[in-house]
């Protein structure tokens, strides 16, 4: 059975020995993520040239997603490297410390603009909602606060305002440079932290086009103004990642089941990929098989529609690699089973913008009525598999295309399998027999199947598939055209 959930798995220390990369992808890794929060860009150049080097060995496309860090709103650092704040204490964050000089007593900031952003009564989380406080008073530079929920706090946490509202631009300095790199690197997916609104995503965009990058941009969903922007948002980007961490301290751990079914509801509507990350299998870090509750979350977010499911420090730093991959892929699969993953109807009431749109929602909808096994879409940008990824369907999608940096992209489409192929006749005949002689090589059809093959009259043409063919297997080698 094919997986159509894609996986997402970050490279660290963990996965940069060969061996381990190597078994990382035959375990089934879809798209990598290089987290730009950690490590020098040297260290990114080296891993990603790795991975696709090795995947190639492998006969696999696999993904690249740079994750840009963002803006730090941090607490600096302790003189003996962490305290144990009391409930009922005071304690004080002051942008005006030096940066090792916290104690028991207050400790400095990154982020020097938050004595401007809270006032008296904001509760401020930290070390994502380990350490509670509530702003008392607010002078100068310092926050005076009082301990609400105690507890350890040690260097680097970061902080963040129940309710959102802190003003930290989406984009820091740091984040320039790196979408330069990643633009360098051929990057086939940039996900931007903390977005607030889609003016943010566009600013990304406009500076991955001017360095020369051509991949897709990702909002991650991890403040709580990106909720109120959310449709804003997502149509600014080409997927978003709920970034459950963040997020859920923002708006409270008892409202993040809802918001990520709505999230991922509303990319799907919006022809988006979503992609649901955090903790998912954060056991597995240690552990060599998961939680039962982490075996329910990666299975609901399936069942929800999510396009991917993400490994953070499970693959990173984790002891197990390789197998939390498996036990994922083992997880999607069980989950995929379930007739609503499967096959669902979605928006009839719908208005087509482009021909290509038109054709690829036809060839979904004739698809789930007339028992076909496979679809083969040949495509230059990949914009007609992803249509035809937004309705749900058990129907493997084959993406035939020349371009390398199109079969990299649709590794992150739900359902969509990418395949090197190249059209070198003006034959249509002879293109439908090569495209369904590829898909018998795969194991994907046999005699007496049928497909369905979307196309161009012109190849080469962005956005010009305007056809759509039904053919059985067998016939196809005989019939006219």
């Amino acid at each position: 059975m094919l997986r159509r959930t894609k996986i997402i798995a970050t490279l660290g220390p963990a996965t940069d020995d060969p061996k381990a990369l190597d078994e990382l992808i035959q375990a089934g890794v879809d798209v990598v993520r290089l987290n730009f929060s950690h490590g020098s860009h040297e260290e990114h150049r080296n891993r990603c040239e790795t991975v696709r080097n090795r995947a190639r060995a492998h006969g696999r496309q696999v993904g690249v997603l740079v994750d840009l860090q963002g803006p730090k709103i941090r607490i600096e650092r302790f003189q003996e490297g962490s305290v144990v704040l009391e409930e009922g204490e005071r304690f004080i964050l002051d942008s005006n410390l030096a940066p090792d000089a916290g104690d028991k007593d207050r400790v400095g900031l990154t982020y020097k603009q938050l004595p401007d952003d809270v006032n008296r009564g904001d509760t401020l989380l930290l070390d994502d909602g380990q350490v509670v406080l509530w702003v008392e008073d607010v002078r100068e530079t310092e926050v005076e606060c009082r301990v609400v929920l105690g507890g350890p706090l040690s260097n680097n946490k970061g902080i963040n305002r129940q309710g959102g509202g802190l003003s930290a631009k989406a984009l820091t300095d740091k984040d320039r440079i790196d979408i330069r790199v990643a633009a360098d690197m051929q990057a086939d997916y940039v996900a931007i932290s903390f977005p607030r609104s889609a003016e943010d995503v566009n600013e990304a965009r406009e500076l991955l086009r001017q360095a020369g990058g051509h991949g897709g941009l990702v909002a991650k969903i991890e403040r709580a103004e990106a909720i109120h922007n959310l449709e804003e948002i997502i149509e600014a980007s080409d997927a978003v990642m709920i970034a459950r961490g963040d997020l859920g301290v923002e708006i409270g751990d008892a409202e993040l089941p809802a918001v990520q079914k709505r999230i991922i509801s509303a990319a799907r509507n919006m022809d988006r990929v979503v992609i649901t990350a955090t903790q998912m299998m954060q056991s597995m870090v240690e552990s060599q098989i998961p939680t039962r509750a982490e075996v329910f979350d990666v299975a609901n977010a399936v069942i929800d529609g999510t396009d991917a499911v993400m490994l953070s420090a499970e693959t990173a730093t984790g002891r197990y690699p390789a197998k939390a991959v498996s036990a994922m892929d083992r997880i999607c699969k069980g989950a995929e089973r379930q007739r609503s993953a499967l096959w669902q109807e979605r928006r009839q009431k719908v208005r087509f913008n482009r021909i290509d749109e038109a054709i690829a929602k036809a060839a979904m909808y004739t698809a789930n009525h007339l028992g076909v096994k496979a679809i083969a879409a040949l495509t230059e940008s990949g914009a007609t598999p992803l249509w035809m990824s937004r309705i749900s369907s058990g129907i493997p999608i084959y993406a035939l295309t020349r371009h390398v940096e199109t079969r990299r992209k649709v590794t992150l489409y739900r359902g969509v399998y990418p395949v090197s192929f190249d059209v070198t006749t003006t034959d249509h005949a002879e293109v439908n027999r090569e495209a369904i002689d590829e898909l018998m090589r795969r194991g994907a059809v046999r005699d007496g199947d049928l497909v369905i093959i979307t196309k161009g009259d012109l190849a080469g043409v962005l956005g010009g598939t305007n056809a759509m063919k039904i053919l059985r297997v067998g016939e196809h080698e005989t019939r006219e055209q």
